[in-house]
């Protein structure tokens, strides 16, 4: 079949740049301009490029060979200077900018949505998921988080980088299994930290946005001592400082503040639909209430029998004389209580807008660390240096009121436990729906007249009947908060021996403290202790003492940790000179020791009861000790061809071993003009989260348009996908919860990789790139689909071997009617065929006009494909909202890119910074839809989710050489992220896509003093 590749306008404004700088730069060889200063994000071998200080050596990522060698692999690099033009403060935000980092990545503000990883943020380059891209601190490994991204990938925390002794970041845009091992399948993202500093530096920084929220400060101070080359030693210390305030959700403009959806609104079906009002108990925009909206921060209660088997009447207010404890009282009218969808809606409903009551965009975040190096000269001919850094990051958020009545998350041991529907085989034991006893008594069971006293809580004890209780906690919401400590140290001993053999010793040992606390989430036991002993006031919750509310949400406290311990030798020599050059043969081995030990936050070990609402019980425990062997050839052979060849053999103390080779060419016909390629093979080893894990749940938006009209229609003849505000809330806000069990028999996944690429220097100070990638995992470790499993269910159908489907609690309007979907439990299996390429593209120029210089860097990533093949039928994800097996619904973007420009007038610069993400589809494959076929998107959705074009400003002000201050304008033209209903990891926008753009324009000052 044959694949074409259409352009949008916004790509070919991109690809149309390239003539631009080529035509603008040109005078620039006549007129002797100086080369372009290569800290932009450059998508060529910068790190090759830049002529090294005097006893310094280039370090190229992706070799083992030390020296003035080019590497074979496309490396794009950053620095703190191209930071600082770009107005990005951080470096993990730096790297998730990268045009190569796509779809399942891990942001700060997913922290406030959920995240199975609070507090952590992370990297996917090629849209290959957050455990297919390697994360090295000089060249060395890392410890993971403690905690797992959707509870299964392992990988390295961004927000661990000690920011203000970077010197580089290296991004190696090819596989690099044959160098480093496991997880390099994507690329490797390498921190470089500063070999030497003398002098005192530091900066002092602060921003808001133009709407008063997201404020930031930003403190850094570094001094060192010592001339390396002179003196023969160097030594500095440094520190940081990092806090950003938390957004609510309440503070950002229309929509993205509100459940009421009913401003959103499209005409692609012909005539003009808006969204539902998803605000608790609202009406639609015909004035209709669709059904008695239960989970707000109110009690209501109903009659049942004694038995609690038949309930009868409507709802009403616990407490009607207090009204509503939380929202805006309603009254129903009688034409509304008629309705089939409010047989049971009481006659008086607290509205509730949750989102902008309660929700955040992002977390509070707050980080400071320091770091010491020494480093030496040891004789004559080598170097010896220690490097020690102390991390600390936290983060907290508060979320909504405390459940009393749902579904417990999945178990360990036991079924889940229920309070909103009654016991079936797939609940444990004593599940039943919710409800306030006739009598309370101190030994809380067999409670009569003659132990007990009849609830008052309970409005219906005198009549001998049960109140059945829904609701959440008035007064409480939970609370949650992350702490991360890292401690790490590294040491290196390098030089020269016996006559040439150049050596390198490298050892380092990191350790990670995280600490998750939460606060006002129900403890299930608790909950039914106090509505047996009516030592919780229901009726006036505003009455119960701190000690009664500390007993049903108690606090809870989960430490976990992780480390790594490395050694690892190279030795290299030249062997002969060729007419290229020398030929150079590097050969190193490495032991490494990596473990996790995260404890599940919510087990089930003493009973179905005796844990939390709400909180995963995912946790992992494992350890392993990695032997490897590895080595390089790079034979200059001519002066225009060069030939690479690597390889690397992993051992794994959990039985699993994999050889990965790699080789490569770099060819310059001319010197205008080199040709470079690559051919790899790799693997990722199952991760302790996959491998070992508890069972893990994590939860996807069930569109109405992805529901079956005859299963909509059970709950109102107009309730339909062609009329979605028809439909009760128990539909319109629903998530199913995807429930994954790990496996110890998983195997690695295995890799082919190749690269192709062409650089073309036609002057002196202009630079063009383009790399095509191209990757193959087979065997990749996924979650079977899951949707005919869920479209079984829908249609009554037998289940799909595989899965286990568990029914939700029935809607208490339609009570008849056939449930939504609560789970879906399945196993992760090697199974998929997964597949990335695409092109990356690079234009770096400049231009001396005399009194201002002008540089350019422009950087562009296109996925052509990523795939996934299931039993031989190939699902496609690029320029959609899949794959939901990786990224939980956060997309595929088939462009992105960005284009720094800075006009330098001697005393003060000028930078703007042009960023591109493209839309995408409102479809995934993997979710039962065609290939972009709109199957996600509601009637009241355009097909298509928009594209994100955002422009940043930065002003830098030189006062004396040692002396600077700026001023950072981002999102310069106040372009809010185009909506997105269905997206995961934030609320009516793309997370990825739209980054800190959902906060408008923002403003940031700072000064920098080096001496």
């Amino acid at each position: 079949m044959m694949t074409s590749i259409s352009l949008t306008k916004k790509a070919l404004l991109l690809a149309a740049a390239t003539p631009f700088a080529f035509a603008m730069a040109a005078p620039a060889f006549a007129q002797q301009a100086t080369p372009p200063e290569q800290n932009g994000v450059p998508s060529s071998d910068v790190a090759a490029q830049n002529q090294p200080a005097a006893g310094d050596e280039i370090v190229v990522t992706g070799s083992i060979i030390r020296g003035t060698d080019t590497g074979i692999s496309p490396v794009t690099t950053l620095t703190t200077e191209n930071l600082d033009s770009r107005g990005i403060n951080t470096v993990q935000a730096g790297i998730q900018a990268l045009s190569s980092n796509n779809g399942p990545a891990l942001t700060n503000s997913f922290t406030a949505n959920g995240a199975f990883a609070a507090g952590a943020s992370s990297v996917s380059l090629r849209g290959l998921s957050t455990n297919s891209t390697l994360v090295l601190f000089d060249g060395l490994r890392a410890a993971y988080y403690p905690l797992s991204d959707d509870g299964s990938r392992n990988f390295v925390d961004l927000n661990t980088i000690p920011d203000d002794i970077v010197e580089r970041i290296d991004v190696l845009r090819d596989g690099a299994s044959s160098s480093y091992g496991a997880d390099a399948i994507a690329g490797v993202v390498n921190v470089i930290t500063k070999r030497k500093f003398n002098g005192i530096s530091g900066r002092a920084e602060a921003g808001i946005s133009e709407n008063g929220n997201n404020a930031n400060q930003r403190l850094t101070l570094t001094a060192g001592t010592g001339d390396l080359d002179e003196k023969g030693y160097n030594a500095y210390v440094s520190g940081f400082y990092f806090r950003n305030e938390g957004v609510y959700q309440r503070d950002l403009p229309a929509p993205f503040n509100s459940d009421n959806l009913t401003g959103i609104c499209s005409n692609r079906t012909g005539t003009t639909q808006c969204g539902p009002n998803n605000t608790a108990n609202g009406l639609d925009a015909n004035g209709a209430l669709n059904g008695f909206a239960i989970g707000t921060g109110n009690f209501y209660v109903r009659p049942a029998d004694a038995a609690n088997t038949v309930a009868s009447g409507r709802y009403q207010l616990l407490n009607p004389a207090a009204g509503c404890l939380n929202g805006t009282p309603y009254n129903p009218t009688a034409a509304q209580l008629a309705t089939p969808a409010n047989v049971t809606t009481p006659t008086t409903v607290c509205q509730v807008d949750n989102t902008n009551k309660y929700d955040m965009v992002t977390p509070n975040i707050e980080r400071f660390g320091g770091s010491a190096r020494f480093s030496a000269k040891v004789g004559a001919d080598s170097e010896a240096y220690l490097l020690v850094n102390f991390a600390q990051s936290a983060s907290n958020y508060t979320g909504r009121p405390s459940v009393i009545r749902g579904n417990a998350p999945a178990g360990i041991l036991s079924p889940q436990f229920s309070t909103s529907q009654a016991q079936t085989a797939a609940l444990a034991a004593g599940s039943g729906v919710l409800a306030l006893p006739v009598y309370v008594c101190a030994a809380r069971v067999n409670c009569g007249p003659t132990n007990g006293t009849l609830n008052p809580n309970n409005p219906f004890a005198a009549q001998g009947q049960v109140a059945r209780l829904v609701g959440a906690l008035p007064d409480t919401v939970t609370q949650n908060e992350t702490r991360s400590r890292v401690y790490r140290a590294a040491f290196g001993l390098k030089g020269t021996v016996l006559n040439g053999f150049d050596y390198d010793f490298n050892a380092t040992a990191m350790h990670t403290d995280l600490r998750v606390k939460t606060n006002g989430y129900v403890y299930i036991q608790n909950l039914l202790n106090v509505i047996a002993d009516g030592s919780y006031n229901f009726v006036n919750p505003g009455l119960n003492t701190q000690a009664v509310r500390d007993y049903l949400t108690p606090e809870n406290i989960t430490d976990t940790t992780s480390d790594l311990y490395q050694a690892q030798l190279t030795v290299q020599k030249s062997l002969a000179t060729l007419p290229g050059g020398d030929l150079r043969v590097a050969v190193g081995g490495s032991i490494f020791y990596e473990a996790v030990d995260a404890p599940s936050a919510n087990d089930d070990y003493n009973g179905a009861t005796q844990r939390y609402f709400t909180l995963n019980a995912f946790g992992t425990k494992g350890n392993r000790t990695v032997s490897s062997a590895f080595a390089e050839i790079n034979a200059p052979v001519l002066d225009v061809l060069t030939l690479n060849g690597s390889g690397r053999y992993d051992h794994y103390s959990t039985g699993q071993s994999n050889f990965s080779p790699k080789v490569g060419a770099i060819f310059t016909p001319l010197q205008q003009v080199t040709v470079r390629g690559t051919y790899s093979r790799g693997f990722r080893i199952p991760s302790f989260g996959e491998a070992n894990a508890l069972p893990t749940t994590g939860y996807v938006t069930q569109q109405i348009s992805a529901i079956p009209d005859a299963f909509l229609a059970q709950y109102g003849a107009g309730c339909s996908q062609a009329n979605p505000t028809a439909c009760p809330a128990y539909l319109t806000s629903y998530s199913i919860g995807q429930t994954t069990l790990a496996s110890p028999e998983l195997k690695p996944e295995k890799s082919r990789s190749f690269t192709g690429g062409l650089k073309f220097d036609p002057i002196r100070s202009v630079s063009l790139t383009v790399d095509y990638y191209n990757i193959k995992k087979t065997g990749a470790i996924t979650t079977p689909d899951n949707s005919a499993a869920i479209a079984a269910y829908y249609a009554g159908a037998a289940p799909v071997a595989g899965f286990e489907v568990i029914a939700d609690a029935p809607d208490v309007n339609n009570p008849n009617a056939r449930p939504k979907i609560a789970f879906v439990r399945s196993q992760l299996i090697n199974a998929d065929t997964i597949k990335s390429s695409g092109i990356d593209f690079g234009i770096n120029g400049a231009y001396d006009f005399g009194p201002v210089k002008w540089t350019s860097n422009l950087n562009a990533s296109y996925i052509i494909e990523l795939s996934t093949t299931i039993d031989g039928e190939k699902q496609r994800y690029e320029g959609t909202l899949g794959n939901f097996n990786l990224t939980a619904g956060s997309g595929t973007f088939e462009w992105k890119g960005n284009w720094l420009n800075t006009f330098d007038f001697g005393d003060f610069a000028v930078s703007t910074t042009v960023n591109y993400t493209s839309g995408y589809d409102l479809s995934a494959t993997d979710q039962g839809d065609e290939y972009k076929d709109c199957g996600q998107a509601a009637v009241y959705n355009d097909c298509h989710v928009k594209s994100y074009i955002t422009v940043d400003a930065n002003v830098n002000f030189k006062v004396t050489d040692k002396f600077s201050f700026y001023v950072n304008a981002l999102n310069l033209f106040d372009r809010l992220p185009p909506v997105d209903t269905v997206t995961y990891g934030a609320y009516l926008y793309n997370a990825i896509q739209g980054g800190d753009g959902i906060f408008g324009r923002q403003y940031r000052a700072g000064a920098k003093f080096n001496f």
